[in-house]
């Protein structure tokens, strides 16, 4: 059983003072109304942060369970959940241990999340488990550059200073490979480089990944 004691009151801070209103005000809104796009039924969020997320749904979604495991992040999550366009139900939990039944979702969303879980093969591997057969991934993520030199810089900021300060956040996850290996199928995947805040350019990945149905998974398998 996984620690649920998750304390990062610092980045929560710097998160809902600093980090998102700046990300905003660059364009981030944009990203988001992107992400969210077109989605309908029911949808599991992992990571809601302050609720980040919630004024984007669109009146298709039937309810949300977000679900974020930093205590200060959470309380300001259900107050933003009142205000939602959508029925949005805030819970306490991790993302390697998600609640729910076996496809019991139409949809789940990662947004700037996967690069702070401890375990992403087991956070993606819920995500899995919790969407229904032909069911979408929504994900926006911060990735690894391609470029060598910047690469390296992420993995040296990675060993050293960046998650200490950011809240257990990874720079050098090759979160798009990781989606494909827990057995989704990459549908959709935009790269672009967006600066959250001034003089932190990241490369990032925007797209839509699916469960496959369980005959192309197991010809997925099989291949």
């Amino acid at each position: 059983m996984a620690d649920r004691q998750v304390h990062h009151p610092l980045f929560a801070r710097l998160w809902e003072r600093i980090i998102a209103p700046a990300s905003v005000s660059r364009g981030a809104d944009s990203h988001r109304h992107k992400l969210l796009r077109g989605l309908k039924g029911r949808v599991i969020e992992v990571g809601a942060g302050h609720g980040t997320n919630f004024p984007y749904y669109p009146a298709s979604v039937e309810r949300v369970v977000a679900v974020e495991p930093e205590e200060r992040l959470r309380r300001r999550a259900e107050h933003a959940a009142r205000s939602a366009p959508v029925p949005i139900t805030v819970l306490d939990g991790l993302a390697e241990e998600l609640p729910g039944e076996d496809g019991s979702f139409d949809a789940g969303v990662a947004a700037l999340v996967l690069c702070t879980v401890p375990d992403q093969e087991r956070a993606l591997s819920e995500l899995f488990r919790l969407i229904k057969p032909g069911g979408e991934l929504r994900f926006y993520e911060h990735v690894v550059a391609q470029k060598p030199l910047y690469a390296g810089l992420q993995r040296l900021a990675d060993a050293t200073f960046w998650p200490q300060m950011l809240g257990g956040c990874h720079p050098d996850r090759e979160t798009g490979a990781a989606i494909e290996r827990a057995g989704f199928v990459i549908e959709r995947c935009r790269r672009f480089t967006f600066s959250p805040v001034p003089l932190f350019p990241m490369p990032h990945i925007l797209g839509v990944a699916r469960r496959p149905t369980a005959t192309a998974y197991a010809r997925q398998l099989n291949s």
